[in-house]
């Protein structure tokens, strides 16, 4: 996941942020509740029941590696404002072997997984992570993703860090799939209005609030309303002025508020656009 750190589990010493005032419809169309803490149903159960307190009615949980995945279908199952997407993170790709890609095209197949993903290539982590995969191994196994995607007719959700050139040159050589989604959009204006010409979605996340992030600024006022959506990418990347505290769904209002002042629109009609737009891309 594009997140502060590579190992999602670890925990925040700020206490979490207070629950923000309630914005609906929301869609959290990217987080990690096995990472932010659930690990039963009624785990799950609490943390939907805190986001829809807040107007956050559905999410997509994301794995990024083979136990994440297992647990994303589980949860998907547990309860029905919770849906899925499984893939093994670029970092993790190494892993990928014969028994890997089985499994993942089995819980893939399964009607409440409604993306493939999280997956593409992380390049910031190379030198950075100890076992990260190599160059190589990230664009095989995105190639595979790529492929699984277009074979299940399923959107394809991209991890993408310091590879835009490169990320691009595999989707054009693999051929996308129909949809395409950047999960964690973090790249600048040029990048943004490439992949708004080719149609795919920009999923914005708490950075879009960080003061510093002016590229990121610039590219999401550009984003055509019809190709953005929003997430957390819980438990990381939390909102300003939280930044550091521990993220969960029920955060994402905040998000959405920063979201929609730079756009310089009223943050309930982006809650209206993005969760329509979730909709249509998830089929939820």
């Amino acid at each position: 996941m594009v997140s502060e750190s590579p190992t999602p589990r670890g925990g925040r010493d700020r206490p979490a942020p207070d629950r923000p005032e309630p914005l609906s419809p929301l869609v959290d169309a990217h987080t990690h509740l096995d990472a932010c803490g659930a690990t039963d149903a009624d785990g799950v159960r609490a943390a939907l029941d805190r986001a829809a307190s807040v107007g956050v009615g559905r999410v997509v949980t994301v794995a990024d590696d083979l136990a994440a995945a297992r647990f994303a279908v589980q949860a998907a199952h547990w309860d029905d404002r919770v849906y899925a997407a499984v893939a093994l993170h670029p970092t993790r790709a190494g892993a990928l072997d014969a028994d890997a890609r089985t499994e993942l095209e089995k819980l893939a197949a399964d009607p409440r997984v409604v993306a493939v993903g999280e997956t593409g290539l992380d390049y910031y982590w190379l030198d950075r992570l100890d076992g990260c995969a190599d160059v190589e191994s990230q664009a095989e196994s995105f190639r595979w993703h790529i492929d699984l995607a277009k074979r299940l007719g399923k959107p394809l959700m991209i991890h993408n860090r310091d590879a835009d050139h490169d990320l691009l040159a595999v989707l054009l050589d693999e051929g996308a799939p129909e949809t395409v989604i950047f999960h964690c959009f973090s790249s600048d204006a040029t990048m943004a209005q490439q992949c708004a010409d080719e149609g795919y979605y920009l999923s914005f996340s708490g950075t879009v609030s960080f003061r510093n992030a002016h590229d990121l600024h610039e590219a999401a006022k550009l984003v055509p309303a019809e190709l953005i959506l929003v997430e957390t990418d819980a438990p990381f990347l939390t909102p300003h002025p939280f930044r550091g505290a521990p993220n969960e769904p029920y955060c994402l209002p905040y998000t959405v508020r920063a979201l929609a002042a730079l756009r310089e629109c009223p943050a309930e009609t982006l809650a209206a656009v993005t969760t329509a737009n979730a909709e249509r891309v998830y089929t939820i």
